[in-house]
């Protein structure tokens, strides 16, 4: 048995968190004041993302879902929302949180995103549509804002994996109505945990503000039915100091994508997310599709040969939520390009601690795969 390329394992994520003494001198200030929640730092961290996306408003929030949440809380959709189903559950739990119903819609098998053109054929009676910038990859968002303009509903984008893409150059943040975003561990901008809502609505970011304070205004006679979604001053603190890491890292992401694209260029079968090339992506995660006929091995025998080989991969978004307990009620339709995208993607590891030999060495595993007899992992 041969030795394995990475016998110490290698991590599928290291969240680029900023130095602690950085954080905690930051946070001084409003821990001696003892303002720990929805402070001074929530306010420079809203303020500092609104010039950095070009936006009206951004409200902090205490994740990306209660964002979402608030956002439809905003809007108050009285039909259908559509959305797709190669996304995370949380874009269905927002839908559903407001009562809404979701209505899915396929992938584009290539880019992994919502396909434009289902898209069209699902939107009669729908009052509102969510799309998700999958892996940080820009979602077409002036295709799908005449989308919405034409059926004359709002559009919100799950933005959870795209701080710091851009679109033609402009930053994802500002497009359609609303668009939130993540900063969990995995994500480009960490704050341990946290989300921002981003608008150019001064109604929307009123609901926002209200609801993340359980709908209170501040006179206690609430207006609706809110959250307890504040940040507090701990994670605006982080997340001021890992944005102000963000472009480096971004940088780096770009340069491992990169990297990865190169080493499995000429591998049959293993096909990288598409990207269009005017745009920018954080590559939150880097996706390939392993096409099994052509490759030689299915997804998940790639998968276990990577296992065995101390390469630690993802899966997402497999099961898609349409199959997924919590939302198949809600699924009144086949999705066989969704089904066929969640059942072929794996996520490799890249985040910017991930040296560039060992992008080269990851690639070189998949490779020696393509050319070994399907009898499982390699021994």
């Amino acid at each position: 048995m041969r030795e394995p390329a990475f016998p110490q394992g290698l991590a599928f994520v290291r969240p680029p968190v900023p130095p602690l003494e950085r954080v905690t001198a930051r946070l001084d200030a409003s821990y001696r004041r003892g303002q720990l929640t929805n402070g001074a730092l929530v306010r420079e961290l809203e303020a500092t993302l609104a010039a950095r996306l070009a936006v009206e408003h951004v409200v902090a929030v205490a994740s990306c879902t209660s964002g979402l949440m608030l956002a439809f809380r905003a809007l108050e959709p009285t039909g259908p929302v559509v959305l797709p189903s190669f996304t995370f559950s949380a874009s269905a739990h927002a839908v559903a949180w407001v009562g809404a119903r979701p209505r899915f819609v396929e992938c584009d098998p290539e880019s992994f995103l919502a396909d434009i053109d289902d898209a069209r054929t699902r939107m009669d009676g729908a009052s509102a549509l969510l799309i998700t910038h999958i892996f940080g990859a820009p979602a077409a968002p002036e295709a799908w804002e005449k989308v919405a303009a034409d059926a004359g509903i709002p559009l919100v984008f799950d933005a959870a994996h795209a701080l710091g893409s851009r679109h033609r150059g402009r930053p994802i943040g500002g497009f359609g109505d609303v668009e939130v975003f993540s900063m969990s561990p995995t994500k480009p901008v960490v704050a341990g945990e946290g989300g921002i809502v981003a608008t150019n609505r001064d109604d929307i970011a009123e609901v926002i503000r209200i609801g993340r304070d359980y709908g209170n205004p501040g006179d206690y006679d609430t207006r609706f039915v809110g959250l307890n979604a504040r940040m507090s001053e701990f994670h605006a603190a982080t997340a001021l100091e890992s944005l102000a890491d963000l472009d480096e890292h971004l940088a780096t992401r770009v340069a491992l994508a990169d990297r990865y694209r190169a080493g499995l260029a000429d591998i049959p079968g293993i096909t990288v997310q598409a990207l269009a090339p005017d745009d920018d992506s954080t590559w939150k995660d880097f996706t390939i599709a392993v096409d099994a006929a052509a490759f030689g091995h299915t997804r998940d025998e790639l998968r276990a040969t990577l296992g065995a080989d101390g390469i630690d991969t993802r899966c997402y978004f497999d099961p898609p939520v349409h199959r997924q307990q919590s939302h198949a009620a809600s699924a009144d339709r086949p999705l066989p390009v969704t089904d066929r995208v969640a059942s072929a993607v794996v996520s490799l590891p890249l985040y910017p601690a991930l040296p560039p030999a060992d992008v080269d060495r990851v690639a070189s595993v998949i490779a020696d795969v393509a050319v070994t007899p399907p009898s499982g992992p390699l021994s």
